[in-house]
């Protein structure tokens, strides 16, 4: 129960869904999380459950992370609060279903900013502040979406491209430069969350990603966030010390069959 203790952990996108259960999952390891978020209401709740188990484990900051005065202000108070940063999840996002026809520059620049600027930021801002504490390790979720085409997530699936591409270039530049700081990338599938069963919700959800229409059989067809979470913490764990710009898929084998 102590694979990150004395480890201090920025994970965005913590209000819901796989950050919430990262950052659960973190401090159950024993780690200081920073649970970072827009959702304010959901993110103060998900910080008070993980205090209620581990008094003082948890901080919930509101986060554009598409802001880099954001980041500077987020990591500034994680300094201030638990003394520096060890391992940054990358896990905010926004999902927008859409063709190549039907994306408009507006909704491809606003699925850019938040998806590839944002992880930009964060690992640079994230480098700059591990270098500190003498190593670290970057976690950037992408998505299956960036190894195979979907044509219903033009801008989204572009996003999770340029994530997947900037987690080698960092992961080569530590290893050049900084060896000690790894950075590696994540790439599920569908996934049991508040994001995905929104877009479900849409009367406009298209049943090639959605095919069931009733809730349950969506739990069962999806992963978990406890799934991607259980790799997650291997990452930010010293046991994968060695373990640097690795692309992991979590999607039961759909890109390797294709149905």
């Amino acid at each position: 129960m102590d694979r990150l203790k004395d480890k201090v952990a920025i994970i965005t996108g913590a209000a819901s869904g796989v950050g919430k259960e990262d950052a659960t999952l973190f401090a159950d390891e024993g780690a200081k999380v920073v649970l970072t978020d827009l959702n304010e209401p959901d993110g103060e709740k998900a910080a008070a459950a993980i205090n209620a188990k581990h008094p003082g484990a948890a901080l919930f900051l509101r986060h554009d992370i598409a802001e880099e005065a954001d980041w500077e202000r987020v990591i500034a108070t994680t300094r201030e609060r638990f003394g520096g940063l060890d391992v940054l999840v990358n896990n905010a996002a926004i999902l927008v279903q859409a063709s190549i026809v039907e994306t408009s520059l507006d909704t491809w620049r606003k699925v850019q900013r938040i998806n590839s600027d944002g992880y930009f930021l964060g690992c640079r801002h994230g480098l700059l502040a591990m270098q500190e504490r003498g190593g670290g390790s970057i976690v950037n979720m992408s998505s299956l979406a960036a190894l195979g085409g979907q044509s219903s997530f033009c801008a989204y699936s572009a996003s999770k491209g340029a994530v997947a591409a900037l987690t080698r270039s960092v992961a080569a530049y530590c290893r050049r430069e900084l060896n000690h700081i790894r950075c590696n990338s994540i790439h599920p599938d569908g996934i049991a969350t508040p994001m995905v069963f929104n877009l479900h919700k849409q009367k406009d959800a298209k049943p090639s990603y959605v095919r069931e229409k009733d809730p349950k059989q969506l739990q069962a067809r999806f992963a978990q966030p406890r799934d991607i979470a259980n790799l997650v913490l291997f990452l930010a764990a010293d046991e994968s010390r060695f373990v640097n710009g690795a692309e992991y898929r979590i999607d039961n084998g759909y890109l390797m069959w294709g149905d």
